[in-house]
């Protein structure tokens, strides 16, 4: 691998210190669509809406989370009105996750003010610089061994 061991350690400690940086930010998305939603339950409504509607289970194997958590982050998402419970079309013992209309509307709100953060922060790369930097972090994203992300500190 390209560069001496000591410049690899410097580059690495940028990027844990930078990744670190970026969850803070994420997580204070997160608070202002709602001061008591944590990053976990913002992170599971985007899913529900994106996905328009999924089961628990699901966002658990998905996340690689423990059905508990997912059950009382959910538990939040349903105390405050941003999601409700549908049974299954085909399978009414099953109980699917759909964002209500206040989760979605808060959603699009958070999402716009983000999406214009990220183009003020952005504004100045070029194209070519956004296509690998996209690309690094698809590269990055899709290298999980399925362990828990110990680079970025949760403080």
């Amino acid at each position: 691998m390209p560069g001496t061991p000591s410049e690899r350690e410097v580059s690495l400690d940028v990027i844990q210190r930078e990744l670190t940086a970026f969850a803070r930010r994420a997580r204070a998305a997160a608070a202002r669509l709602h001061p008591e939603l944590p990053l976990v339950s913002y992170t599971l409504l985007a899913h529900i809406d994106d996905r328009h509607g999924c089961r628990a289970t699901d966002l658990a194997a998905h996340y690689m989370l423990d059905k508990s958590t997912v059950s009382r982050q959910v538990g939040t998402l349903e105390k405050l009105g941003l999601v409700e419970r549908h049974p299954d079309p085909d399978d009414h013992r099953i109980q699917v996750l759909h964002p209500t209309e206040a989760g979605t509307r808060a959603l699009a709100s958070t999402q716009a003010s983000r999406r214009a953060a990220y183009q003020e922060r952005l504004a100045d790369w070029t194209a070519n610089d956004l296509a690998r930097f996209a690309e690094y972090l698809l590269r990055y994203n899709s290298a999980s061994d399925g362990s828990t992300d110990t680079a970025i500190d949760p403080r």
